[in-house]
């Protein structure tokens, strides 16, 4: 038997009405194809959706982290009956066109962006993930892995300072244990931290030193451009073992110091990282951005472009706020409007075409006039 609560659960959780003798929580550890692996009383078990619930009444589609009522069956598949409600969660749009909005994790205390200190550091990345990760309910903790392989370090450190305030940036290395003392104040027992990162950032490497085994195998990366291949396929939750002392892989990290019993979810590196309802998550992470916004220009409709007395070009002449701050702001600010509103930007996409098309027959036919 296990106690579930050590996964996080809250009795407080369970729906009114909701306890029986073939109903009872459990938490999604994995997600594989269209089976689950669930982590309840009785241990780790497989799950299958209720077709009639989630295909006819259209439940949430559990997803790594998530807590879920299931019927317990001993000798085959659970069947999975309904998702909870989520404190946290963090989804992306869907790569594969037509599809919206791709679910990546559940019910998470913290979430740890990972970057590396190596040639794969890229702010414009780290804006993107602080936006998700904002968006998503949780604390993010910028993670700056492969301290001890960096070049002009103290650059990179306040660069990703500078974007990131009011949160933590902790510059981390899975080889020396650099920077590990400070992740002891997020892998508190009963709490879930999300791990994301492109691949061959050290997100394996960094689970590995934690768990004081290898959990994951590790892959190294290329020589050409730094970047490493997909060594996580799919996302699933781990359970942290408690401390035990030892060097890395003989059943205990040297780095920490006390009990763990967190979890953490491990990501697959993803490459295309799409922006999908960031309203919220766009204000905090471009805070500074946002902050010029609220100042008054000179016309209540400025496009921030070229009007006389705006505030926006006032604060970039200056120096306040740098430009290339500025269009990485427009730029996700647009990826969020198509994802929010994909009917009307597709009919502004329309009318553009439309009025360049009018214009280029306008230029034609005054061409034809002249001869």
């Amino acid at each position: 038997m296990i106690n579930i609560e050590t996964y996080g659960w809250d009795p407080s959780m369970l729906p009114e009405g909701a306890e029986g003798a073939k109903c009872m929580p459990a938490r999604v550890t994995a997600v594989r194809r269209e089976r689950y692996d669930l982590v309840c009383v009785h241990g780790t078990v497989f799950g299958k959706l209720k077709t009639s619930v989630y295909y006819g009444f259209g439940e949430e589609f559990p997803t790594v982290g998530d807590f879920v009522l299931i019927q317990h069956e001993t000798g085959g598949d659970s069947l999975i009956l309904r998702t909870l409600p989520r404190k946290s969660f963090f989804s992306r749009r869907d790569p594969s066109p037509g599809r919206g909005e791709q679910a990546v994790a559940a019910n998470f205390d913290a979430v740890f962006i990972m970057t590396s200190l190596n040639r794969d550091f890229n702010i414009s990345r780290l804006e993107r993930y602080l936006t998700l990760a904002w968006q998503s309910g949780a604390e993010p903790v910028v993670i700056l892995t492969k301290a001890d392989l960096a070049d002009d370090f103290d650059s990179k450190l306040e660069a990703a300072q500078k974007i990131a305030a009011h949160v933590d940036v902790i510059a981390v290395s899975a080889v020396t244990g650099q920077g590990f003392e400070r992740l002891d104040a997020y892998l508190k027992p009963g709490k879930t931290v999300v791990f994301l990162g492109s691949s061959g950032v050290g997100k394996s490497s960094l689970l590995n030193a934690l768990a004081g085994e290898k959990l994951m195998d590790v892959n190294a990366i290329r020589e050409d451009d730094a970047r490493g291949r997909h060594t996580t396929t799919h996302r699933q939750l781990f359970m942290l073992p408690p401390f035990t002392g030892g060097s890395p892989f003989t059943g205990g990290s040297p780095f920490t110091g006390g009990p763990s019993g967190a979890m953490v979810i491990d990501t697959p590196g993803m490459r295309e990282l799409g922006m999908y309802d960031v309203t919220a998550g766009l204000g905090s992470a471009f805070y500074d951005v946002e902050e010029v916004l609220t100042r008054n220009c000179r016309f209540s409709d400025c496009k921030h472009k070229t009007e006389p007395g705006c505030t926006v070009r006032a604060a970039i002449e200056s120096g306040e706020l740098p430009a290339e701050r500025w269009e990485s702001y427009l730029k996700l600010k647009h990826e969020a409007r198509f994802s929010d509103d994909r009917a009307g930007f597709m009919h502004d996409k329309w009318q553009r075409n439309k009025n360049i098309a009018k214009f280029s027959r306008q230029m034609k036919k005054k061409g034809e006039i002249r001869k």
